[in-house]
């Protein structure tokens, strides 16, 4: 097995790990601590600017509804008034004024009834004044029906902030990953890397949609229903305002026991993503070792944490919505017993403690909600915590600028000057490199597994930066040169292939986008593609899937090089890209890499050393070290390393 990367969607999975020289151990997590609720919340709000003005009429047309949401009750308490006062009135000798029945309701001894007539505007002998109840009605009805309009624009608008807000996150996601180091995928597994650039950014966009507009209405319901009920009766606003401190103890102490455990199920979350992604991968390896049984033990352990996690979650956060409408119900009760006092005493009408009650559902009500949505906001927060963990994380050191940049394919000068570069820096690995790879040459690296090898290629493409010397191209500091501009004249060709969903010839031209036709077909030609296509049905309109089933490994590998020699780079790195197949397809392989390497500067890495036999310089590596060099005619003859190599695979055992 070699030391190989492979470049897929975008991503680098470097597979020398630190028996190899590597980055260390692939199953350490990043960030780990979580931040607190309060400044990851204002950073995501924060990130709403850029639609602020929008953000600003649903704040305009959300005070609107709730205001005239808070006015209907009111209003209505009117019409339960007149027709209360009605039936009263109804009751009462018709001729008589209202003074007159309270003085004759005092004289029977009913002062309780009288106190509560003298509160009411009646007219004795006068029923239900049915014309002015149906105005109130449709008065009602029009506030209403344009609250829920002024609430639904705002929601509409709302929904519009919100998904710009997620499009622009995702954005800033994709471009922080290929501005990360390389060495944060060695640390990162990739299923965790995925739950935060899915799972994550989808829960936020969920908790955002569906907390903030009921967040907002209920914050202005309370306001303005409280406004509402003092101005009605002070005393009973008292009342009710005394709920609240204990609903909101309540839900602070709910909430900051359940924010650990969302953090704990999000990460869970990443960890049996990294487990399923890793499983499904390595499917054919899994039933090969026959190691179904281990891997379903795994799924089911990280299958099992998360729903421990999960239910943790939901269950400490589900206990809010009872607790509040516990309190909620105690104070409902203890305001109708004291409305019906005030309203026996006549210090209250009837109509203006039926609105109270009301006042008091929707006072309760909006704390309830807010309680509710702790659950939602906690996760939503858990999750953009761990998306700035990723925003935040290091990046590469900064591009110089192009200007004076050589952008036109340079003669493939490679120079390696007292290079040193170790993955840790306890474990040194390349500490005094220098070699010199000629212009038109091919360079073969060989040596055992850990040696340095693809260490030494990454370091030309600046997958890694140095610890010390330089690397030249054509005689410029790859370090003052563009990554763009110098991966753009070097081309890959790796052990392991990667092709994307799509046609062989959209697979070819994705290593020059802008290539014809003809070009396409000449490098398909130049690289023996041409002689399987023509017997594929759909010739070069083949579809492939991302893992080119329909295709044999050879031509998979020959899709590759097809598409690294219509790049025509300056400088050319072949990764064991033959080690796969059979020696018929290598021979193959080797007249298409043979063309490919014509008039470039050549590194190949190489397990097999009969395919570098006619290299034009050969470099054996131990331990991060140049032991040898030379043809293969000359290191044959030292009878060194490279000898003993050679001999190790092409002299028969002794049985």
């Amino acid at each position: 097995m070699s030391d190989s990367d492979e470049r897929k969607g975008g991503q680098l999975k470097v597979t020398e790990r630190a028996q190899t020289g590597g980055p260390g151990p692939h199953n350490q997590m990043v960030g780990q601590k979580a931040n607190t609720f309060g400044p990851s919340a204002k950073r995501l709000i924060a990130r709403m600017r850029p639609e602020r003005s929008k953000a600003l009429a649903v704040v305009g047309l959300t005070v609107l509804s709730v205001g005239l949401s808070a006015v209907g009750p009111r209003v209505l308490g009117h019409a339960t008034d007149l027709i209360f006062g009605g039936f009263v009135s109804a009751k009462l000798p018709a001729g008589i004024t209202k003074a007159e029945a309270i003085a004759g309701l005092r004289a029977k001894g009913q002062d309780k009834v009288a106190d509560m007539l003298s509160s009411m505007d009646i007219v004795p002998g006068q029923g239900v004044d049915f014309d002015a109840v149906a105005q109130i009605l449709l008065v009602v009805l029009a506030i209403y029906l344009f609250s829920s309009l002024l609430s639904w624009l705002a929601g509409y608008l709302l929904n519009d902030v919100v998904q710009a807000m997620i499009r622009r996150m995702r954005g800033d996601i994709e471009d922080k990953v290929h501005r990360l180091p390389l060495d944060y995928f060695d640390r990162q597994p990739r299923g965790e890397l995925l739950s935060r650039v899915t799972n994550d950014i989808d829960n936020i966009s969920q908790s955002l949609q569906q907390t903030m507009s009921q967040l907002l209405t209920s914050v202005l319901t309370i306001i303005s229903v409280l406004a509402m009920m003092i101005w009605i009766s002070p005393l009973l606003a008292l009342v009710a305002v005394l709920s609240v401190p204990v609903s909101m103890f309540v839900a602070a102490l709910v909430m900051k026991r359940s924010q650990g455990r969302f953090i704990q199920q999000w990460r869970s979350t990443g960890r049996l993503n990294s487990h399923v992604e890793e499983a499904f991968s390595g499917h054919t390896l899994v039933k090969v070792f026959g190691r179904q049984e281990e891997s379903e033990h795994a799924f089911a352990r990280e299958n099992q944490a998360l729903f421990e996690a999960s239910f943790g979650a939901q269950f400490v956060s589900g206990l809010i919505m009872p607790i509040m409408m516990f309190v909620g119900n105690l104070n409902y009760v203890v305001v109708a017993v004291i409305g019906a006092l005030r309203v026996s005493s006549g210090a209250l009408s009837l109509g203006e403690v039926q609105a109270f009650i009301q006042y008091t559902r929707q006072f309760t009500q909006p704390l309830s909600q807010v309680a509710s949505m702790a659950n939602l906001l906690q996760s939503g927060v858990a999750s953009a915590e761990r998306v700035f963990e990723l925003l935040d994380a290091p990046e590469e050191s900064l591009d110089p600028s192009d200007e004076g940049a050589v952008v036109s394919r340079g003669r493939g000068e490679v120079r390696f000057d007292h290079v040193r570069f170790s993955y840790d820096p306890n474990r040194p690995l390349i500490t005094d490199l220098s070699l010199v790879a000629e212009p038109g040459h091919t360079v073969a690296i060989v040596g055992p597994t850990g040696a340095g090898k693809t260490t030494l290629v990454n370091l030309v493409m600046r997958f890694y930066e140095l610890d010390g010397g330089q690397i030249t191209l054509d005689g410029v500091d790859i370090s003052q040169m563009p990554r763009a501009q110098l991966r753009g004249q070097t081309g890959m060709v790796l052990q392991d292939t990667w092709l994307f969903e799509g046609s062989i010839r959209d697979n070819i031209a994705y290593g020059d986008p802008n290539a014809t036709d003809e070009q396409i077909l000449a490098a398909a030609q130049a690289t023996f593609v041409d002689r399987f296509v023509h017997s594929l049905p759909e010739g070069y309109d083949t579809r492939l899937d991302e893992e080119g089933s329909n295709l044999s490994a050879g031509e998979r590998q020959l899709i590759t090089i097809a598409r690294a020699f219509l790049s025509d780079p300056a400088l050319l790195i072949l990764d064991e890209a033959t080690s796969a197949v059979d020696t018929r397809t290598e021979l193959l392989l080797q007249h298409a890499m043979a063309a490919l390497r014509t008039d470039r500067t050549s590194f190949v890495i190489a397990h097999r050393l009969s395919t570098i036999r006619d290299a034009d310089l050969i470099l054996v590596m131990e331990e991060g070290s140049i032991v040898e060099q030379g043809n293969h005619e000359t290191l044959l003859a030292a009878e060194g390393a490279y000898a003993r190599l050679y001999q190790s695979q092409f002299t028969a055992p002794i049985s």
